[in-house]
């Protein structure tokens, strides 16, 4: 069989389905099992699935913040380009999805109705499965790798990975810091705890 057949037996059973939910639920399925035999299927992006909007939440340790005006030129960007980049997520394998990177995203898609009709209520997302500590860094690799934070939510980043174990070394080589960075940082908190792993003959 071809892959032109192929394509043409998709388009007429999609062309059956009465709902845009059950076509973007079966557009999915199709993503996901093209993906399974895809090289690049380690590869978040290999897989871009489009979900419900109410189904993303927040993740409560970003410390990243967009100011009024950038969120209007990203509107602008998304109303203009369309969504170039998909919002990252974890599974929680519940039917919803925690935001690794993307929460700017994902709220333009929810509250500028302009988009949110474009894209009827949905988001495009990718998916990063990781432990908790590994979607921490993940989140804050994105955000440094453009942009700035807020101190005070940096410093409570730096203490939650120290607390679970992670070493000064760890925490420089995976967020892209410096030891004086991180002592900085802990020293912000004032809490004794957060010097349990810090290195002080680095310092």
């Amino acid at each position: 069989m071809s892959l032109q057949k192929i394509l043409e037996d998709i388009a007429s059973c999609l062309s059956t389905m009465d709902t845009l939910e059950e076509k973007v639920e079966a557009i999915n399925i199709l993503r996901q099992g093209i993906s399974q035999l895809s090289p690049f299927r380690e590869q978040p992006t290999d897989c871009v699935l489009w979900v419900k909007q109410e189904t993303v939440l927040a993740n409560a340790y970003n410390p990243n913040h967009v100011s009024s005006p950038e969120m209007k030129l990203l509107h602008t960007s998304i109303r203009e380009d369309g969504y170039t980049m998909p919002i990252v997520t974890y599974d929680m394998q519940n039917g919803r999805r925690e935001i690794v990177d993307g929460f700017h995203r994902n709220r333009v898609g929810r509250e500028y109705t302009d988009i949110q009709t474009r894209i009827h209520g949905y988001l495009p997302v990718t998916t990063l499965n990781k432990p908790l500590d590994q979607r921490i860094a993940a989140t804050i690799r994105h955000n440094r790798a453009r942009g700035t934070h807020g101190i005070r939510p940096m410093s409570d980043i730096v203490v939650n990975l120290s607390k679970q174990g992670w070493t000064d070394e760890r925490i420089c080589a995976q967020l892209g810091m410096d030891l004086d960075e991180v002592l900085r940082l802990k020293q912000i908190t004032g809490l004794k705890e957060a010097f349990m792993n810090h290195e002080f003959s680095r310092s």
